[in-house]
């Protein structure tokens, strides 16, 4: 009679039991990179460059969760659930409702118009079209001002801009003013907004530029816009602009310290604005204080490589 063969079972075989602890290994290195990823030392930027891709770590959840189900390690599958919770205590609640839903008494925009857009009125016409009362653009050059001054000319009356940027506004403007932010120009302006209920200070920024590993300009901007509003005394103050931030970066925090995140407080999901095509992150934002946010959204616009952001308050 042939001598039978016998199969160790997975709980004897060493190459399972190795694979399983690889898993475990793995699964404890994910909790730990979601739950203190700011602590990484921001050396030339990498710890700001993870705080921004920290909610994509969360993908590594299902992934060790499929190899622990294939190489039917009950204890790894076990523990893929730390990460897991993690991951949703950290970045999941924001897909839950926020926001009073109420009717907003001042609606308010945020576009990277783009250097060089084909067709700024296009951009321009979708952010209108949402119904807002207030519109910051960024990225203005000469050809785009006029273009976007004669598409917004009827609805949006009242009109300020500095270098490039710009603010549209259904409500007179008056006490405009450039803001220095420590670039070579003036990216940031600073105007009083007669809105319904009385003013409002709005500025319209647009930071610095940052790169894996060259962040030094962005943070030095952060820095400076948050030493200005540290300064400016005024009850109602919305901040629209481009940050080159993300929400999850630390370098934000001088700024989320002064002034609430409308799109954390009112709207829906991580509001990721570019690349346009294919969100990714958000580097723009609308920051305000004196106000309480009861909407923020994301709307797609043509010829523009940003998504706008919207917001609303009462």
């Amino acid at each position: 009679m042939a001598e039978s063969k016998i199969k160790p079972s997975d709980a004897t075989d060493p190459g399972w039991r190795r694979r399983g602890t690889l898993i475990l290994i793995a699964t404890a290195v994910l909790t730990v990179l979601l739950i203190g990823h700011r602590l990484i030392p921001n050396v030339r930027g990498f710890g700001s460059l993870v705080d921004t891709g920290a909610p994509f770590l969360g993908l590594g959840v299902p992934l060790l969760a499929l190899i622990a189900l294939l190489r039917r390690s009950r204890n790894a599958l076990v523990a893929v659930v730390v990460p897991a919770v993690a991951w949703v205590l950290l970045f999941g609640t924001a897909w839950l409702p926020s926001g009073d839903g109420g009717p907003a008494r001042l609606r308010v925009a945020s576009q990277n118009l783009r250097a060089g857009n084909p067709d700024p009125a296009g951009t321009v016409a979708a952010i209108a079209a949402a119904g807002v009362d207030l519109i910051g653009l960024q990225e203005l050059d000469e050809a785009a001002r006029r273009t976007v001054s004669g598409t917004l000319r009827e609805r949006y009356p009242y009109q300020v801009s500095v270098s490039t940027v710009g603010l549209w506004s259904r409500f007179p403007i008056r006490d405009e003013v450039g803001v220095d932010t420590g670039l070579a120009w003036t990216r940031a302006l600073r105007a009083v907004v007669a809105a319904p209920d009385g003013d409002v200070v709005v500025y319209v920024v647009h930071l610095g530029s940052a790169r894996a590993g060259d962040t030094d300009t962005r943070d030095r901007t952060v820095a400076a816009l948050a030493a200005q509003l540290r300064q400016d005394d005024a009850g109602r103050l919305i901040v629209l602009g481009d940050l080159n931030t993300a929400t999850t970066d630390r370098v934000i925090e001088p700024l989320t310290e002064l002034l609430r995140d409308a799109q954390a407080d009112a709207g829906q999901g991580p509001g990721f604005t570019w690349p346009a095509a294919l969100p990714m992150i958000r580097p723009d934002h609308v920051l305000y204080r004196g106000l309480t946010a009861s909407s923020a959204d994301v709307v797609r616009t043509p010829a523009s490589d940003h998504r706008a952001v919207t917001a609303g308050f009462r």
